[in-house]
């Protein structure tokens, strides 16, 4: 760098040691050289002068020098005083990058000493607010970040007012943020999380404490909380504050959440770490329970969560491990009896634990990513599994396999599946693909030119646990599939609700009007069996005709595939 002409001076003492260090050294040095200057001149005059006696010379010699020393203390006194202001300022700031104590520097004077002090103090305590913000505040939703909801609420548990009142903390969180994210621009996404918390702090009260803690996790902290009424009135407004659509950018976005409760009780007053603590547990215990939930800590979630970690440990390295399985489960065209296609469904065969339940380890799978490679590992494996089949004189049925929304949102996902196509051999004719209608919401153009390319390519396309979801007749409209699938759950009681069966028959009408085929899920019983023979649904899939099995027990299915399907007993 180029040293400014000003510095040569400056720059010309500092490389000597004594004066290196301090400044005021280098003030100093250059009044005594300079207060010294007539001193020496006078006696330079008197050393080449012969017009002065000795006795002269001597004399004036020590007036001169006792008036140059007097001269030069009170030089030099005066300047070290003048530089009180500059060395105050030095001192100021270096307290505060140790200690982070505002200084005091006096703002009354005007001139370039003074000005410096008062700009120094004034930049100081707006860096200071700066770094508080920074340090206590979240930079994308302007709540209070985890560190400042702690330091709150352990100021008010600690209160002696509050010693006799109830502090319940409400832990939220976005369902499904991983697909609804995956599914939205980075910026869309980061719009979706202000405006769920402007809408969440039109919900607390003044003395509630609102915070983000992380991605999709609000948490509120009400004090003085008098009922349990109240405490279920505030997380059904939680909730329905934000079932509400979000429009963001020409998009209408839904979502919903779930709640875990804790409460600090009169007798037990917990920290925060273990409030928060309380709060996640319960939290996992509401998402297990579906969308829009909220739950209350209990002691049994511990064992739950526990549970949980130990799956997901062991849940890595699983597929390489070779503990992974691939059962089917038969389709029957309810008019003719026949198998018309399997879905393939994923196991996780334990070594120790035994066969676990896809219900434990896919939402796991989601949550950490490794479904997708699980995924891709199902797909190749029913793809290839249907294609030998074929090979070994099979009637030709269609295959399906379930794509998760994290599979769904890979840049390369139709370079995927039609490279597996070609790798096992299987027409794109033979393979059915299953996606739900939630996460195709997540960004609506992108899901249609998706489905359009996977339909292009001759794959079968079918719409998931239809009628659970939003259920948009504009969308579905919009999403190229050829089937939709009625969710089990209405499936289960459609001869004894009311409610199911309207809906099941309005899903039934519906997709013969869109020209779509119609498959009923979880069909368990001759009466259901029979309605739905009735309504005219096309295809049934549950316990009734099979329980998902392995390839080589299912199989003998396949040799009656034009005949009626004899029941297998469960």
């Amino acid at each position: 760098m180029k040293l400014n002409h000003n510095l040569y001076v400056y720059w010309f003492l500092a490389n000597f040691g004594w004066f290196k260090k301090s400044y005021t050294a280098k003030i100093m040095l250059v009044a005594f050289l300079g207060t010294h200057v007539p001193l020496l001149t006078l006696f330079l005059s008197f050393v080449i002068s012969n017009s002065y006696s000795l006795e002269m010379t001597i004399r004036v010699m020590i007036i001169a020098s006792l008036a140059t020393l007097a001269g030069t203390a009170a030089t030099l006194y005066a300047l070290n005083h003048l530089l009180k202001p500059v060395i105050l300022t030095f001192a100021a700031l270096q307290n505060y990058l140790n200690t982070k104590i505002l200084p005091e520097l006096p703002t009354e004077f005007v001139d370039e000493a003074g000005t410096l002090m008062a700009d120094t103090s004034q930049t100081l305590h707006k860096l200071d607010q700066l770094i508080h913000y920074i340090t206590n505040y979240d930079d994308l939703t302007g709540l209070p970040n985890r560190d400042l909801f702690r330091d709150r609420l352990h100021q008010t548990l600690s209160q002696p007012e509050n010693n006799q009142r109830l502090v319940a903390v409400f832990l939220l969180a976005i369902d499904d943020f991983t697909a609804i994210s995956h599914g939205l621009e980075h910026q869309t996404t980061d719009l979706l999380l202000r405006a769920v918390a402007q809408r969440l702090s039109t919900c607390i009260a003044q003395t509630d404490i609102l915070a983000h803690l992380s991605k999709d996790e609000f948490v509120l902290a009400r004090i003085g909380i008098v009922s349990f009424e109240s405490m279920i009135q505030l997380s059904q407004l939680l909730l329905s504050t934000l079932r509400k659509p979000f429009s963001l950018e020409g998009n209408s976005i839904h979502i919903t959440a779930s709640i875990g409760i804790t409460i600090s009780g009169l007798d037990d007053r917990n920290s925060v770490a273990q409030l928060l603590q309380q709060a996640h547990m319960a939290l996992h215990q509401a998402k297990q329970q579906g969308r829009n939930q909220y739950q209350y800590y209990l002691l049994e979630i511990n064992t739950q969560l526990q549970e949980r970690l130990t799956l997901e440990n062991q849940l890595h390295g699983a597929l390489e491990r070779n503990e992974m399985l691939v059962y089917y489960q038969v389709l029957i065209d309810l008019r003719s009896g026949q198998v018309t296609a399997m879905e393939a469904l994923v196991r996780w065969q334990h070594p120790t634990l035994g066969l676990i339940s896809p219900a434990k380890f896919i939402p796991i799978a989601e949550a950490n990513g490794l479904i997708v490679p699980i995924d891709q590992w199902v797909l190749r494996t029913a793809c290839a599994q249907n294609r030998a089949w074929q090979l070994a004189g099979f009637t030709p049925i269609r295959i399906s396999v379930n794509l998760s929304a994290r599979q769904f949102e890979q840049p390369n996902l139709v370079e995927i599946v039609s490279q597996i196509l070609e790798e096992t051999g299987l027409k794109a004719s033979y393979l059915e693909l299953e996606v739900t209608e939630s996460f195709l919401m997540g960004d609506i153009d992108r899901s249609v030119k998706i489905l359009k390319q996977l339909r292009e390519l001759g794959i079968w396309l079918a719409l998931d646990d239809f009628g659970t979801g939003y259920s948009s007749l504009n969308y579905l409209k919009r999403f190229p599939v050829n089937m939709l699938k009625i969710d089990r759950s209405f499936i289960q009681d459609v001869m004894s609700n009311p409610d199911s069966a309207a809906i099941t028959d309005a899903i039934i009408a519906l997709a013969k009007s869109l020209r779509l085929k119609i498959t009923a899920e979880g069909v368990e019983t001759q009466e259901q069996l029979e309605y739905l023979q009735m309504r005219g649904c096309h295809e049934g899939q549950g316990f009734y005709f099979s329980r998902p099995l392995p390839a080589d027990i299912i199989a003998p299915m396949l040799e009656k595939s034009f005949q009626r399907l004899e029941i297998i007993a469960a």
